[in-house]
């Protein structure tokens, strides 16, 4: 019973961090909240944290009996992937997207008139954007996977990769929205999640 709480909790986590950056629910914020949608972002990194932190702690409260011990050999290839999803993560994160904009700090900066760059003007094709086009996405995968260790992690796995793998296409349909043919042609020519299983047409 109490892994199907952990199931919910989660999933229930996950409908409404996708919510908040809906579409929808961002176009009604835009309309209500005029110039000052700038600050949304900034707000829903931190909401999303705020939420984020006693839900982990609430599962690991549920469930602190490990089932699944990884032998030397194992433990080695496990560091591998997880430093290597690390790498990949940041190495996405600060070098191939904008850091600013993913925390709502350019918004604001744009707001205040500080700077005035919008920096999605294009879709970006270098690093690891051109070997596949949500590198961050793969890495968390990799790194959850690599976290097994009780029931719960299992559980709580199953549903954040499911999410991710959601909300990856629901951010394609939004990017599809805001680049148009552009960004179907990328589409066509670099994989989305699994790198170098496009097959390039002579």
């Amino acid at each position: 019973m109490k892994y199907l709480l952990i199931a919910l909790l989660w999933a229930g986590y996950c409908a409404l961090h996708s919510y908040l950056i809906s579409i929808g629910f961002t176009n009604l914020l835009n309309r209500l909240l005029k110039k000052y949608s700038a600050f949304y972002r900034l707000f829903y990194i931190l909401i999303s944290l705020f939420l984020l932190i006693p839900l982990i702690n609430y599962t690991a409260e549920l469930d602190n009996k490990v089932i699944i011990v990884y032998g030397p050999y194992l433990d080695i290839l496990r560091y591998v992937l997880i430093s290597g999803s690390l790498l990949m993560f940041f190495w996405a994160f600060f070098f191939d997207y904008d850091s600013l904009s993913f925390f709502g700090v350019r918004q604001i900066l744009n707001f205040a008139g500080i700077q005035k760059r919008n920096p999605s003007d294009e879709i970006k094709r270098k690093g690891l954007l051109g070997i596949m086009r949500h590198p961050m996405y793969l890495a968390l995968i990799i790194y959850l996977w690599c976290q097994t260790h009780k029931m719960s992690d299992i559980v709580v796995n199953i549903v954040l990769t499911v999410y991710v793998i959601i909300g990856t296409n629901l951010e394609e349909k939004k990017l599809v929205l805001e680049f148009g043919e552009e960004y179907v042609k990328y589409q066509a020519e670099v994989p989305m999640l699994i790198p170098f299983t496009k097959v390039k047409a002579n």
